[in-house]
């Protein structure tokens, strides 16, 4: 035998608990712990738990834990004596006090065991409750002994007091818990239904991100500023998405000598010719072969003008307009035609700042593709405000 605790124990609700699931949780999985018991005192509904009920309300009653070989001989001293079937869901079994941490240890084998929960003083712990809160020694004490056994029904061995004849007339007026198939059958259930909760919230917030309905497979992968157009013009970026390979192509090329003409660059020597090779659709020359050498070009030469443009959302009015217009000509030249017309359009939009919807409507009038009608969201999709959005190019 084996001795796990002997000491007092802090009780809450008159219920502390067994527990070897690892989670270490109290919850009675959705059904009463003593469901389709003959005893109300050691609820072992639920595999790998058991709910102990003790007299006392709230304070301080006496426990021992014992483990033991085989079954030990019972103790005429107690006066309330129930037995019960427990197999630990894993090594780890603690003796758990309501709402704290773990007592004690068990450190049983995961194999099945019986459980016997002796008391005495169970009707005298209800009744002396306030002398023990005000720090008079328990009045009720309990024993928890375990030992290897094969499975078998509950038992009711002895009862004397009202507080157990009340708990055992609970147990049995309470239906049988759900078999294993009608719990596997419930998880099933309840994970099938996260799934979709999931689900749903993934598309709402999606929904919502995407300006009230949700993207075209394609809009969803390609990345780049793509998302910077919805909040600005959520049916030009739809309508873009539903052209040919061959117009988004010409759209890009449209919107990045549009963003050049904006920002007076179109005629300068070195910049001219990478337009030129963008609309005949070669290569771009140098120095557009490298990014970092078309930046450092493009802040070197003093011969560029640079005016200010109002960012898309009128907060800032100091935006290098030139700066803001060089990114269109890179995006237009990108493999994908849609992220190249997409990207393009926003660069442009940008370079026009608060002006962008002239910008737009002059697409639409130039591509007869961008004036189809989209579906307005419902009023239960649009229940975000979106602002401006979108990284401004640099």
């Amino acid at each position: 035998m084996r001795t796990v605790y002997s000491g007092e124990l802090h009780v809450h609700y008159g219920q502390f608990y067994v527990d070897s699931r690892r989670d270490d949780g109290c919850d009675p999985a959705g059904w009463d712990v003593r469901a389709g018991q003959a005893n109300g005192l050691c609820g072992a509904a639920v595999p790998g738990h058991l709910f102990l009920t003790t007299g006392l309300h709230t304070g301080r009653v006496g426990l021992t834990v014992e483990v033991h070989g085989t079954r030990p001989p019972l103790d005429d001293a107690w006066e309330e004596v129930v037995e019960a079937s427990f197999r630990p869901a894993s090594p780890s079994t603690v003796v758990l006090p309501w709402g704290d941490g773990p007592l004690c240890t068990l450190e049983l084998p995961p194999a099945d065991h019986r459980v016997r929960y002796c008391g005495r003083g169970m009707d005298r712990g209800r009744e002396e409750e306030r002398a023990v809160l005000e720090g008079g020694a328990p009045v009720d004490h309990y024993l928890l002994q375990f030992w290897p056994a094969p499975p078998g029904p509950d038992l009711v061995v002895r009862q004397t007091s009202r507080s157990a004849a009340y708990w055992h007339r609970h147990a049995r007026s309470l239906p049988p818990p759900p078999s294993p198939r009608e719990r596997a059958e419930a998880e099933r259930r309840r994970r099938a239904e996260q799934r979709e909760a999931e689900r749903t919230a993934r598309e709402r917030a999606e929904t919502l991100a995407w300006g009230g309905r949700l993207p075209s497979r394609r809009l969803r992968e390609v990345g780049g500023n793509a998302r910077g157009l919805v909040p600005l013009d959520r049916d030009l970026l739809d309508a873009v998405d539903a052209a040919d390979p061959a117009v988004q192509r010409t759209i890009a090329r449209w919107a990045a000598r549009r963003a050049f003409d904006a920002a007076g660059l179109t005629d300068v020597d070195w910049i001219a010719p990478a337009l030129a090779a963008l609309e005949r659709g070669d290569g771009l020359p140098a120095p557009f072969d490298d990014p970092q050498r078309v930046w450092d070009r493009f802040f070197a030469d003093d011969r560029i003008t640079h005016t200010s443009v109002d960012s898309l959302d009128g907060r800032h009015d100091n935006l290098l307009q030139q700066a803001m217009a060089m990114p269109a000509l890179l995006a237009a030249a990108e493999p994908d035609p849609l992220r190249a017309a997409l990207d393009a359009l926003f660069a442009a939009a940008v370079t026009h700042g608060t002006d962008y919807p002239d910008l737009f409507a002059r697409a639409r009038r130039e591509f007869p593709a961008l004036r189809r009608a989209h579906p307005r969201p419902r009023p239960a999709e649009a229940t975000g405000h979106l602002g401006a959005g979108g990284a401004e190019p640099t």
